[in-house]
């Protein structure tokens, strides 16, 4: 799916990913959370993907496949439509 969105000059972020969950919760009950979650057949792959900090310029950012550090624009143009 990367490489195909790469080759097309979509964002992986802004493509419509059905069947998915994303929650934010305490550090202190991630752990907790996540073992509730992968006990579950539907979320035995689940996975601690990130954290929340405080940034003083108030901006998203992910580590890149590099590892270095990339912001999290607002999305430009149009989202593409979902078929459902």
């Amino acid at each position: 799916m990367r490489a195909a969105c790469e080759f097309l000059g979509f964002n992986l972020l802004y493509i419509a990913n059905e069947d998915k969950l994303v929650t934010i919760c305490a550090p202190e009950a991630a752990d907790i959370l996540l073992q509730a979650m992968q006990a579950h057949p539907l979320g035995s792959e689940a996975a601690i993907i990130g954290e929340v900090i405080e940034n003083p310029h108030h901006f998203m950012q992910m580590e890149t496949n590099f590892g270095g550090q990339g912001i999290i624009d607002w999305l430009s143009g149009e989202q593409l439509p979902r078929i459902c």
